[in-house]
């Protein structure tokens, strides 16, 4: 066996849901040798208020719903929460992360993602102001 790793760094994106499914492939081709076909890719982000999951990534409805049940589950502008001093988004984005988590593993299926037809890689930035979300950094790690 033998590991591969790198770190993405993605671009600052808005609060919301997005498909990095792309990026991640890019990052994993560089990374392997072509003869890599079968083997496990794990996925850390390194952050507390954005997060990863894996879901529809043919209609963008599904990233916008997700969003909004998100804010209902974990509204701003509690007068309960302590954790503000970045902001009224930033409790919630940690109970958003902690939701969903942090890593995901997929299996690598003949030299790329073993993902379904209809499944994405999400990054989830639950941050409103991009001086506190910005860039975000994803640790690539495969095992083959």
């Amino acid at each position: 066996m033998s590991y591969h790793q790198t770190t993405l760094t993605l671009p600052a994106y808005a609060r919301g849901i997005h498909i990095i499914t792309p990026k991640v492939e890019e990052a994993i081709s560089q990374l392997l040798p072509h003869s890599a076909k079968v083997g496990l890719v794990h996925l850390f982000l390194l952050h507390t208020s954005a997060s990863l999951a894996i879901n529809e990534n043919a209609d963008p409805d599904v990233r916008l719903d997700t969003e909004d049940w998100l804010n209902k589950i974990a509204p701003e502008e509690q007068p309960e929460y302590r954790h503000t001093l970045e902001g009224s988004d930033d409790l919630p984005a940690h109970f958003k992360s902690m939701m969903f988590g942090v890593s995901l593993t997929i299996p690598l299926v003949d030299g790329g993602l073993g993902l379904g037809m209809w499944q994405g890689i999400y990054l989830c930035e639950h941050r409103n102001l991009q001086e506190y979300g910005g860039q975000r950094k994803l640790v690539i790690t495969v095992n083959t």
